[in-house]
């Protein structure tokens, strides 16, 4: 499949975070989209600025279903599920069915149509990791019955279903495992940290901090995530791919930074940690760099700026 081609694709919780960044890429270059979302936890705000795009058309669905969708489709990119902690924490039931029922409704809509299949897994499949960094061949450490295992274990089977379809009818798949993400169009209230912190700095509350702060993440800004995303989804690796940034902080330095872009005054507090958090997360993207050419490029002080400005503007 060339990168030249005017491709039909079918983007699943095209209404979420990052699939209307993805939407915007794939029109960006020339393809057609056809987004599908419930609206459980994504936003039409986030395509506003497409409606009326003649390369673009919304249905508003609940991919638990089986999918129908008129005319020929290329690939298939499935992105539909709650994200944030406090999003699948409310929604279990409906995490694990996205999970299951949705990917492999996804999944039969590929097939029927011999189109390209991509799987928006996550990082979190590798659980409180016992190596550091991650990379794609370690099993991971989850728990399958704590609080976060609706979230994990839903991912985990959709990326051996995923596969389950490429070797019994030799689907073309790809398997994204995406680590934090941050940018513009993140919801305010997601309960995910960025958004956390600028929204009690900007409102000149104190941070507030699980933990002693000490637990780490890597931070990836939208833009860069969907350009692997992008990148993936042309080439013929079908095993997991990590996508993610592999600049490692404290959860407290990026509080401090957070709270100097907002020129804010921050007073940090200390809450206990949740059940199961990870307490060290940072991505080994070798395999990203030599199958898909791919590293972030965009720094966490422009991407905090532009991420700022989007929730100043709100």
């Amino acid at each position: 499949m060339s990168k030249d081609f005017n491709l039909r694709v079918v983007v699943s919780g095209a209404a979420g975070f990052i699939g209307s960044h993805l939407c915007d890429r794939l029109i960006a270059e020339n393809h057609s989209v056809v987004g599908i979302d419930n609206l459980l936890t994504g936003s039409l705000r986030n395509l506003a600025h497409l409606a009326g795009h003649g390369s673009f058309r919304f249905v508003q669905h609940d991919v638990t279903k089986p999918v129908q969708v008129d005319g020929a489709v290329d690939a298939v990119l499935h992105l539909a599920s709650p994200a944030s902690p406090k999003d699948y924490m409310r929604y279990p039931i409906e995490t694990l069915e996205v999970g299951s029922a949705g990917t492999r409704n996804m999944l039969e809509l590929a097939r029927r149509w011999n189109a390209r299949f991509l799987l928006a897994s996550t990082s979190e499949c590798y659980g409180d990791p016992l190596i550091h960094p991650q990379r794609e061949t370690y099993w991971g450490h989850v728990n399958p019955v704590g609080p976060r295992s609706c979230y994990d274990e839903s991912k985990r089977f959709a990326e051996a279903l995923t596969m389950a379809f490429h070797r019994a009818h030799g689907l073309r798949t790809n398997i994204a495992r995406i680590f934090n993400t941050y940018g513009p169009r993140m919801q305010l209230d997601d309960g995910r940290v960025v958004p956390a912190f600028i929204d009690q700095a900007l409102r000149g509350q104190p941070v507030t901090i699980f933990g002693d702060g000490s637990q780490t993440r890597s931070f990836c800004f939208v833009g860069d995530l969907v350009d692997g995303l992008y990148r993936l989804m042309f080439s013929d690796e079908h095993h997991p791919v990590n996508l993610g940034n592999p600049c490692e902080m404290t959860i407290r330095e990026f509080a401090e930074h957070v709270c100097r872009l907002t020129g804010a005054t921050c007073a940090l507090e200390h809450r206990p940690l949740p059940e199961d958090d990870p307490k060290r997360r940072r991505p080994d993207i070798t395999k990203a760099r030599t199958l898909l050419g791919w590293e972030p490029k965009v720094p966490l002080e422009q991407g905090l700026r532009l991420t700022i400005a989007y929730f100043r503007s709100l």
